[in-house]
């Protein structure tokens, strides 16, 4: 069962109490508050029930495992953002994580959720700024009021500003979506100019679109999970809501002509931008520009998961993380990476 604080007991020698995670080492005790992300309970070879999670701070994240925890313990956690956890680290495949004594729900102070809470690294101002900026270079009079319609969205646009482009996986931080969209469409500025048979609005208005379900498909104020919407419904059917919507907003407001074709076309974008339909696709893509979208996003957040799996600094591997290569990556195949840059290496 959940240990309760009352009966915890001190762990092996080293650290003790709030740690950020990513400074965490072998050996060390663990005591303070963290994110809980995705708690499942499992099961061991002998049928014993044990606590599986990952927990997070402003730092980064961490597995963590508790190995007597059972059904009514689990229960009291599975919808806790927040946790008090006592523990030790360790340890596994090379790699870091928390063997938990004793955890139970917490609720931190504002003070403390600015430390729980991963955001951007970037101006969230100034990457909006950027971002509508490129959406004002569309060419179709259509296209540009749809655009539009989108950004004097006001609430639409706070939510996407903030919002994390998902729970756990890629640029799982306050401004990841923002940072997820203008990364992409960026990098398709750089890229169209090699295709020129490629229609740019469409590809453009595709990328800013595909993951604006996730604005109603998760919530970050509280750590990041799935909304009850979001587990029900999920981003993309409400992304292409979200389209329909605005498509209707354009027609009642006597804006410029936009062909129904388009609208299909867009929202076949936003259907098939998992690429498969075991990655949840309900269509896989069928013309050239939801291709071209479609392996920009798996691009671009594959090459932002490897690199937070890796953990390097800006200078090459940021500290030992106790091995060359990473635990199993089930998001990358279940491959293991290789954590340094060999030309930043010392010798």
């Amino acid at each position: 069962m959940v240990g309760t604080l009352a009966t915890m007991t001190a762990a092996a020698s080293g650290a003790t109490g709030q740690i950020d995670i990513k400074t965490l080492a072998d050996r060390m005790v663990v005591d303070g508050v963290y994110s809980l992300i995705n708690p499942q309970l499992g099961v061991t070879r002998q049928a014993k029930s044990f606590l599986k999670c990952i927990l997070r701070d402003a730092s980064g994240e961490v597995p963590a495992r508790m190995w007597n925890c059972d059904e009514v313990g689990f229960a009291r956690l599975s919808n806790a953002g927040f946790v008090r956890v006592r523990g030790r680290t360790e340890l596994y495949n090379s790699a870091i994580q928390i063997v938990i004594d004793a955890v139970e729900p917490a609720e931190p102070s504002p003070e403390e959720l600015s430390r729980l809470v991963p955001t951007t690294r970037h101006d969230i101002d100034a990457m909006f700024e950027e971002l509508s900026g490129i959406m004002g270079t569309l060419r179709h009079p259509g296209m540009q009021k749809l655009a539009e319609v989108f950004i004097t969205d006001e609430n639409l646009m706070r939510r996407f500003r903030r919002a994390p482009a998902a729970a756990s996986v890629h640029h799982a931080f306050i401004g990841g979506l923002l940072e997820h969209t203008l990364q992409l469409l960026k990098v398709a500025e750089r890229i169209l100019p090699l295709y020129p048979e490629l229609n740019r609005d469409l590809i453009l208005m595709g990328l800013f679109t595909h993951d604006l379900g996730k604005t109603i498909e998760l919530e970050w104020e509280r750590g990041f999970n799935y909304t009850f919407r979001g587990n029900l419904i999920g981003h993309v059917v409400d992304g292409m809501l979200l389209l329909r919507s605005k498509f209707n907003a354009v027609k009642a407001a006597g804006g410029p002509d936009l062909p129904p074709r388009a609208q299909t076309v867009l929202e076949h974008i936003i259907a098939s931008h998992h690429d498969k339909l075991e990655f949840g696709a309900p269509k896989q893509p069928a013309t050239p520009e939801a291709i071209f979208v479609a392996l920009l996003d798996n691009l671009d957040a594959k090459t932002a998961l490897a690199l937070t799996q890796v953990r390097r600094g800006e200078y090459g591997l940021e500290t030992d993380l106790g091995g060359d290569f990473t635990d199993k990556v089930w998001a990358l195949d279940g491959n293991r990476l290789y954590r340094p840059d060999p030309l930043r290496m010392p010798e």
